[in-house]
């Protein structure tokens, strides 16, 4: 698959139909109502989760993207991820979901070496597009870093992918599992934008794993432990 223009291949990406494995997760809202956060502090946790969690993410990603095009080792970023990722239920999460963006990589945009791809392939990568050096099971930023290099997308539209995939998630995550008007719920992407662009712009430029934010979300890393442990749950996180 060629890349395409950029914001077509942004709002695929985005996309909730992406089978990717995205569709099971809240990103931490089930455990956070649960614990009895009211659905109408969902826009600052959304907002809180930008300024910490996804920070991290979204630097994590980036930087794994510079790491993949020049075809060095992602197990370094991947490290640096885990030791800004206390909350274990949230590393086995994130590596659930990076299986997934791994196999829509390697199937839409494959390159020679990548598992599963053709003798050969690299029609649907970039020019300078490179495998590079993956763990085994890599997380969900350091596998949409990959995903970003061999698509095409730049360091400020990777980053601007994981902020807005995060928002969309917890908007969605709240339509099944509150009295949400699914029109507030699109407001509070919508209002996120800001926080989202300046997210891009605080790690578009980094390009070692040393400079990948260390900002911390102790209660939506103890909620996640919680859940991770809780039966009749919705989402798996």
């Amino acid at each position: 698959m060629a890349p395409g223009p950029t914001p077509l291949l942004l709002a695929m990406l985005a996309d909730a139909r992406l089978p990717s494995g995205a569709h099971t997760q809240s990103a931490g809202l089930e455990p956070a109502l649960r614990a009895g956060m009211p659905p109408a502090q969902v826009p600052a946790y959304l907002a809180a989760r930008l300024r910490t969690v996804v920070l991290v993410e979204a630097g994590t990603a980036v930087v794994a993207r510079h790491v993949a095009l020049a075809g060095g080792d992602l197990a370094v970023v991947e490290t640096a991820w885990a030791a800004r990722t206390p909350s274990s239920a949230l590393r086995s999460a994130s590596r659930r979901l990076g299986r997934g963006y791994l196999r829509l990589t390697d199937r839409l945009w494959p390159v020679a070496g990548a598992p599963g791809a053709p003798a050969g392939a690299r029609a649907g990568a970039p020019p300078g597009a490179s495998a590079g050096v993956r763990p085994p099971r890599p997380s969900r930023p350091v596998a949409l870093g990959l995903l970003a290099a061999r698509a095409g997308l730049g360091a400020t539209d990777t980053a601007r992918l994981v902020g807005y995939d995060d928002a969309q998630t917890v908007a969605a995550a709240a339509l099944k599992l509150a009295p949400v008007d699914p029109v507030d719920a699109t407001a509070w992407v919508l209002a996120a934008h800001p926080l989202i662009e300046e997210l891009a712009g605080r790690v578009a430029n980094l390009t070692a794993p040393h400079e990948i934010p260390a900002t911390g979300a102790p209660l939506v890393e103890l909620w996640a432990e919680i859940h991770d442990t809780t039966t009749e749950r919705l989402f798996s996180a």
